[in-house]
């Protein structure tokens, strides 16, 4: 196997991108978990340009398309699940910088990771070059997803549905509440339960990593709970 630096070198050529700060591009690749300056700050920085990028080229896109909308086409595309799919398409975890333990589990494929680490690339090609050239990689990285992207290709989220499902019963909307947090800073765990009063109070429970993920987890629960019931 290619050792490390001709797999950055690769990963540079694919971007048609090179660093006038080498710097930035180690700490890009380098996980919190790996001694020296990591990427957290990075992604950061990341996630915000990426939404902005995103959320102007959908804009144009479609110009009659309200608020609403756009917004959930804008999280399909910067959700973590998209960000480590692009990363894996780069090649991007086969050149990062880990911890031994992070190593020892695959954290080089962990979806969390590979999603951090495209988001600290994009924040330090920022620093390194600019705006215009963040923003053209984006759309060369994003180009067949943002020309495919249609309705029939998003679909809204547990909360959402869940949401829009009570209230056309005009019931109230649902409670939820962080019960745990568990695990190391950078590899937390956490359950969140999900609170309804429809026809009675009904109570179910979700885990992910993060506390969004878990929301999500235990609305879907509770919104399959509730067409379930309704089937009977």
């Amino acid at each position: 196997m290619p050792n490390k630096k001709s797999l950055q070198e690769r990963l540079l050529r694919r971007l048609d991108y090179q660093f006038s700060n080498p710097k930035l591009f180690k700490q890009a690749l380098t996980h919190r978990s790996a001694s020296g300056a990591h990427n957290e700050r990075l992604e950061f920085l990341g996630d915000a340009i990426l939404g902005m990028v995103i959320a102007e080229a959908l804009y144009q896109k479609f110009p009659k398309m309200d608020e609403g909308k756009l917004s959930r086409f804008r999280s399909s595309l910067v959700k973590g699940k998209t960000l480590s799919v692009i990363a894996k398409e780069i090649e991007l975890g086969d050149c990062l910088y880990l911890g031994e333990g992070e190593l020892k589990t695959g954290g080089y494929r962990r979806g969390s990771i590979l999603a951090d680490a495209f988001e600290a690339l994009l924040g330090a090609i920022y620093l390194d070059s600019g705006f215009a050239t963040a923003k053209d990689l984006i759309l060369k990285l994003y180009y067949s997803r943002i020309d495919d992207i249609s309705a029939e290709t998003v679909v809204k989220d547990p909360k959402t549905r869940l949401q829009e499902w009570l209230q056309s019963r005009k019931a109230e909307l649902p409670q939820y509440q962080l019960l745990e947090v568990s695990g190391e800073a950078h590899q937390q765990h956490f359950e969140v339960s999900c609170q309804i009063a429809f026809n009675g109070e009904t109570i179910t429970q979700g885990d992910g990593s993060s506390r969004r993920n878990a929301e999500q987890a235990a609305a879907e629960k509770m919104l399959n709970l509730l067409l379930d019931l309704q089937k009977g």
